[in-house]
């Protein structure tokens, strides 16, 4: 059921959370962010 076949890393997961540790994300809020590599339910 997910669309790239294979379950994430925990590396790419922290690439999520490491996005609004950057300055280029101080201009996001209010967002959900869906780190399921294409998987939607």
């Amino acid at each position: 059921m997910i669309p790239l076949g294979r379950v994430g890393t925990p590396e790419e997961a922290a690439g999520a959370v490491y996005l609004f540790c950057t300055p280029e994300s101080n201009f996001i809020s209010g967002q959900h962010i869906i780190c399921g590599g294409g998987f939607t339910i």
